[in-house]
């Protein structure tokens, strides 16, 4: 369980943060921007799911969908553990730290909840005949906002990765989510038949 006694702590006020392993960096670092970018985006599913709660009975986005979405909101956060802790042989981190916990990593299992979720989302949508622009119903265009959020968190892992060592795990569950969150604009969008379409030179 995690205890938060005190919001603001004044350590951040020079511009460096800690890690989760207590490493201080400063707050410009490439792993305080993927993980901090895996906080908008949580925070962009929030407001997508608020949306949802307030369309009532008209509501486009089915409940079990709310329940699964407020599941990768829970995912995100593991996510966002998993990237604040660099990855480090079991020596070094005995070594650097004076209790020995294992990190939280996003598992392979937890990608595969999300493809089967996408099969099932998929599977009773029209057929695309285009690229489909962001729009139609509202719960719609915050979920393709999300998406498009998703593919930049997901471009900024990959930019740490270039010089870090990273659960590749992190970079497959990000880029599955954001197939899940395209998908699910598109169920929200009556099943497709309500999707904007590109439109070429249109």
């Amino acid at each position: 369980m995690v205890h938060l006694n005190r919001i603001y702590t004044r350590s951040g006020d020079a511009g460096e943060t800690g890690l989760g392993d207590g490493t201080r960096v400063r707050k410009t670092n490439p792993r305080i921007a993927a993980y901090g970018g895996v906080d908008e985006l949580n925070s962009v599913l929030g407001v997508a799911l608020a949306v949802a709660g307030d369309e009532g009975g008209d509501n486009p986005l089915p409940s079990e969908w709310t329940d699964r979405l407020r599941q990768v909101q829970n995912d995100l956060f593991d996510l966002g553990a998993d990237l604040c802790v660099p990855e480090r042989s079991a020596d070094t981190a005995a070594a650097d730290r004076a209790e020995s916990l294992t990190p939280l990593r996003v598992t392979a299992e937890q990608v595969q909840r999300l493809e089967q979720w996408i099969d099932i989302a998929n599977e009773p949508l029209e057929p695309l005949q285009s690229f489909v622009l962001p729009g139609g119903k509202p719960i719609a265009a915050h979920l393709h906002h999300a998406r498009a959020v998703c593919r930049r968190v997901e471009r900024a892992v990959l930019h740490l990765a270039e010089t870090e060592t990273v659960n590749p795990q992190t970079t497959i569950y990000l880029n599955r989510l954001s197939d899940l969150l395209f998908v699910l604009a598109r169920v929200c969008n009556r099943n497709g038949r309500d999707d904007l379409l590109w439109r070429p030179g249109g």
